[in-house]
């Protein structure tokens, strides 16, 4: 091969990059994003970064050295608009077109817009533009409200309570992560939120953003306004497939892949929030939208891309901190699986088990609990006596 393009040039495109100059590729390499930024990790953005525990800066993947030094090619702020499989070129915004022997795809996902009125004027907490303007509104604002109650909601609602805003969380369903975790421990997760002052209304819909000229003044469910100086909505997020689906390549909740992160040209691999790829450990395919699975999938496709034989063969893999709620979870559980819990929740020191009908451990979460995370690895998969469990201290 002579030229490797990828599209996209977020976390997942930039390991994708340095996984293929260490695997031996010598040939012209280009990056082509949308944003102006070189490649940066989006965990801070609803982390460290909103609570002001660091800067935007820690959260860049390489210095800007690296780009040259490993002779990549990056086009930031030239989006690809069009991609010609037949003539194996690439359109960019900028008019330019671009060759390609291999295409590496990594466009991400957009966060989802609610079809309610005054959705477009909220705030959505995506790139880096998107966290410093929620940052500097909590400078001025006294109140706040996240239409949503998932990892993404609950973070900001943390951060905003830290920076001593009055904040409520709407959620659709009867729990925060109620799907995620289970009832017993989403109901622990609201708990805690409820206990640090922040506000929650489950098994509502907000049904419109209200302003007043151009300031926010809250939100309008069917049973009451909430006021809020800010509205942040983080109803999750949809792939990025437009540019894939455009060129005939298979889509379903993503672009479709296969254990190798090939999509149905074999010249095309997809990766990060934007692959829905087979996992060869569950047996299954996953679209995964989480740090850990954008690095390892940009890691294994500069080996495949190049003939490897290496396979998406890991259990996913996350993490949030919600005051003094600071976990890992590894693996894939379902809401039918049973949840076993060893240690003390009201601690916040707890580990939880996620077994399915035969006692196979589908996932589990390490709460407060710390460099065990490897040996919850290990044991997705495999079949538990339940007496042995504990908490691993």
């Amino acid at each position: 091969m002579d030229e490797i393009v990828i599209i996209g040039a977020g976390l997942s495109a930039a390991k994708a990059a340095e996984s293929l100059r260490e695997e031996g590729f010598v040939g012209e390499l280009t990056m082509v994003g949308e944003e102006r930024h070189r490649p940066y990790e989006r965990p801070p953005l609803s982390k460290e970064f909103l609570t002001g525990q660091s800067a935007i800066d820690n959260a860049f993947v390489f210095g800007a050295d690296w780009f040259v030094e490993h002779d990549v090619r990056l086009r930031s702020g030239a989006p690809a608009r069009r991609l010609d499989l037949e003539a194996s070129r690439i359109g960019l915004d900028t008019g330019e077109t671009l060759g390609f022997d291999a295409l590496v795809l990594a466009t991400g996902a957009t966060p989802r817009v609610l079809d309610i009125p005054g959705s477009e004027r909220a705030h959505y907490l995506r790139t880096i533009e998107d966290a410093e303007r929620v940052k500097r509104s909590f400078e001025d604002a006294r109140s706040l409200v996240t239409i949503g109650g998932g990892w993404i909601g609950l973070e900001v609602a943390a951060a905003a309570r830290g920076a001593g805003l009055d904040v409520t969380v709407v959620e659709a369903g009867e729990l925060p992560l109620q799907h995620a975790l289970g009832e017993r421990l989403a109901r622990h997760v609201s708990e805690l939120h409820l206990s640090h002052g922040v506000g929650l209304r489950t098994r509502t819909e907000v049904e419109e953003v209200l302003y007043d000229g151009g300031r926010t003044r809250g939100v309008r469910t069917a049973d009451e306004t909430i006021p809020a100086d800010i509205v942040v909505v983080a109803a999750g997020a949809v792939p990025n497939t437009g540019l894939a689906e455009g060129a005939g390549l298979r889509v379903d909740d993503g672009v479709l892949a296969d254990e190798r992160l090939r999509t149905s040209d074999a010249r095309v691999f997809a990766i990060g929030d934007l692959a829905n790829a087979h996992n060869t450990l569950l047996g299954t395919r996953l679209r995964v939208e989480h740090w850990d699975n954008a690095q390892r999938q940009g890691e294994l496709v500069g080996k495949t891309v190049l003939g490897g034989s290496a396979v998406y063969d890991w259990a996913p893999y996350f993490f949030t901190d919600q005051f003094e709620f600071s976990m890992e979870y590894v693996g894939h559980g379902s809401p039918e699986d049973q949840v076993e819990i060893r240690g003390d929740l009201d601690a916040q020191e707890f580990i939880a088990y996620w077994l399915d009908a035969d006692d196979r451990l589908t996932a589990a979460m390490n709460v407060g609990i710390w460099d065990v995370n490897d040996t919850l690895r290990s044991m997705i998969g495999t079949r538990i006596d339940r007496s042995t469990l504990t908490d691993l201290r």
